[in-house]
């Protein structure tokens, strides 16, 4: 089976809509109706505001880490880290892992988009 969706609940909705409206289209997605994105895959986020703030992301905490994406080609995560940038969103340094490359993305929850980028390798 095929992953169909994730929802992700959000400490405050409206205050990280910014963020999610300017990263998840860079990633490949489009908004289908409020609060909700689909990419070509069929994969789904739905953005909600989460109803116990007590329970906050954990980085290092029991349950989903991050959400990983892989790149089509080097430039593009630096297209995708400038867009971040131009719309005075907080972008994270580019990690090398010798001739790889990814970047976290971090919300303001602390729930992390890996986009990573792994070179071809020379036989």
């Amino acid at each position: 089976m095929k992953l169909d969706h994730l929802v992700l609940m959000l400490g405050d909705l409206q205050a990280s809509l910014p963020y999610y409206e300017t990263l998840l289209p860079l990633l490949g997605f489009t908004r289908t109706r409020a609060h909700d994105h689909v990419n070509e895959d069929g994969l789904h986020i739905e953005l909600v505001q989460a109803g116990d703030l007590a329970h906050a992301y954990s980085r290092q905490g029991v349950g989903l880490n991050h959400l990983g994406f892989a790149a089509p080609d080097r430039a593009t995560i630096d297209r995708i880290r400038d867009e971040m940038a131009a719309h005075g969103l907080p972008v994270p340094e580019i990690q090398r892992f010798g001739d790889d490359a990814s970047i976290f993305f971090k919300d303001r929850d602390g729930i992390r988009f890996e986009v990573s980028w792994t070179a071809p390798r020379r036989s």
